[in-house]
């Protein structure tokens, strides 16, 4: 089944998504129509600003203090196909209603967001695209 979501935003500080097809359990196609660059993407997963290690841990070296209540990064490239990866970032929530992982591309239909961050998603489509261009590269 092919969904086309397209999320635009419903206030005048809203950013409009762009949009994307989830086909199963993934989305097959880059949000920004080119590939990311898994350099910025390491660098985003490893700030904690970003969110990524308060939950999960990795193979980042210099991070002493790596979150422990989500699955490990580790080997994310050999689990998920890039498309699979994507969807995750973009709407966990898609996969399971009871995730605790934000939805980092997502607007709409949200709970309990702050001030800041509504009408606008946490990550942009050409960082969640570095995110998988890094993510992709974990295979062990």
């Amino acid at each position: 089944m092919i969904l086309l979501l397209v999320a635009l935003g419903g206030t005048a500080h809203a950013q409009a998504l762009r949009p994307y097809a989830a086909v199963g359990d993934a989305i097959p196609e880059s949000l920004t129509g080119t590939p990311g660059d898994a350099a910025r993407g390491r660098a985003l997963v490893v700030e904690r600003s970003s969110t990524c290690i308060l939950c999960h841990s990795g193979p980042f070296p210099e991070q002493s203090f790596q979150g422990d209540v989500a699955p490990g990064l580790a080997g994310t490239g050999r689990r998920w196909s890039e498309g699979e990866i994507r969807l995750r970032l973009v709407n966990a929530s898609r996969l399971n209603a009871a995730t605790i992982m934000p939805s980092y591309y997502r607007i709409d239909g949200l709970n309990r967001v702050g001030r800041t961050w509504q009408g606008k998603p946490i990550l942009t489509a050409e960082q969640i695209e570095d995110i998988v261009a890094y993510l992709v590269t974990l295979r062990e």
